[in-house]
């Protein structure tokens, strides 16, 4: 066994690039919550914690292989063309989704099918493409898709379920369509007789629960900045 290449300095500085990559989407540059960006799709669909499982889902299929096919050709992509052959590679993958989504799912396709076109002119794939893929290895491009999608189906399927939760009383409603026939009996049913809460499934709804959620991630970031504060004031007054 070779020890030098266990510890190779630009093999751990590639590994320290890919965890930032796939932190730095999930949660400091979340793409819903901190850089505010796919507001349309993440609004209209998430009235469902299914809905918002399913965009989610697709979303970040999109950005992986959207992301990691332009970072493996960048080099043949001219300069000056670049922003078409972004949109026409991400048409390419989105077209490709609708139809399988159309072919093998296809009530989950009527329910969100409007919005799977609108995929293509989402800032959110083609700014990763632009600022990430584009500019560097097919590895941080990987890792930096599947942090940027994993954070924002996590805001999709948290946003989905306190919609789905207040406007219907239940979890997982509609499984089947999304999952298959074997998903029918996972709907969960918290609240019997739930008469309903009109504004939670209403667009307005939708706005005050991403506000909600923007809210809790500053208050977070605010609690670990003072941590850290606290944490290297007391260091420097040891070090005094």
């Amino acid at each position: 066994m070779n020890n030098d290449n266990m510890f190779d300095p630009l093999q751990s500085q590639k590994c320290i690039e890919c965890r930032k990559a796939l932190s730095e989407g999930v949660v400091r540059q979340n793409l819903a919550v901190v850089a505010l960006l796919g507001l349309c799709p993440l609004l209209a669909v998430s009235t469902t914690l299914v809905n918002g499982i399913g965009l989610g889902v697709v979303t970040l299929l999109i950005l992986v292989l959207s992301g990691t096919t332009i970072s493996a050709v960048r080099h043949f992509i001219p300069e000056d063309i670049r922003l078409p052959a972004f949109v026409l590679l991400i048409a390419s993958m989105v077209t490709i989704s609708e139809f399988l989504l159309s072919a093998y799912r296809y009530e989950f396709y009527r329910a969100v099918g409007l919005f799977i076109p609108l995929i293509v002119t989402n800032c959110v794939i083609l700014a990763r493409i632009e600022s990430v893929a584009y500019r560097r290895s097919m590895r941080v491009a990987f890792m930096d898709a599947v942090g940027m999608g994993a954070g924002f189906l996590l805001v999709l399927i948290v946003l989905g379920a306190m919609r789905e939760m207040l406007g219907y009383g239940s979890l997982f409603a509609g499984a089947e369509r999304l999952f298959g026939d074997f998903a029918a009996g996972w709907k969960i049913q918290l609240i019997d007789s739930h008469q309903g809460f009109l504004l939670a499934i209403l667009p307005p709804g939708a706005f005050f629960g991403l506000a909600m959620l923007i809210a809790l991630k500053n208050q977070i970031s605010q609690c670990q900045k003072s941590r850290k504060t606290m944490a290297q004031s007391t260091m420097q007054f040891k070090i005094d």
